[in-house]
């Protein structure tokens, strides 16, 4: 697989190093076994939903936490010992599945259902760090802040 270098982007931007960490560890990673099997939607502009298709789990056996920055999704079915199994084709295994999250992105509920574990996702942008609209004035002089070697003679 083909590396990608980030390095003339992160010469040239400032604030983006939580990004650049996250693609330089994505182009590294090996592809799991698969399961489970997920979709990542986007219903709204600031909604999103995960849907982990789950067969065989029920709600006491899975677990959904969050961390910061990091949503970790987890099953453990009990052990079982009875019988013989000629072929084993269901996942009765444990699993762990994480998904970065931006950082004001909270997640709003989960529910199952036929073997579907749905995870409701908003991101919910502070009215501070919405985009807002600056007037411009003209025709006044503007205050320049004094130069560095005019500070350092005065």
């Amino acid at each position: 697989m083909k590396m990608l270098d980030f390095t003339p982007l992160e010469r040239s931007s400032i604030g983006f190093d939580r990004l650049f960490s996250l693609l330089n560890q994505a182009s590294r990673l090996e592809p799991g076994n698969g399961f489970p099997t997920y979709d990542i939607e986007k219903p709204g502009e600031n909604d999103y939903r995960i849907t982990l298709a789950v067969p065989g789990f029920t709600v006491e056996e899975l677990s959904i936490e969050s961390r910061g920055n990091l949503l970790v999704v987890t099953g453990q079915k009990p052990e079982r010992k009875e019988g013989e199994y000629l072929y084993r084709g269901l996942p009765a295994a444990r699993f762990e599945q994480r998904f970065s999250l931006a950082p004001l992105v909270t997640v709003t509920g989960a529910s199952l259902e036929n073997g579907l574990l749905v995870i409701d996702l908003k991101r919910e942008v502070p009215e501070a760090l919405q985009p807002r609209r600056i007037e411009i004035e003209s025709g006044r002089a503007v205050d320049t802040p004094p130069r560095v070697e005019e500070q350092k003679a005065a």
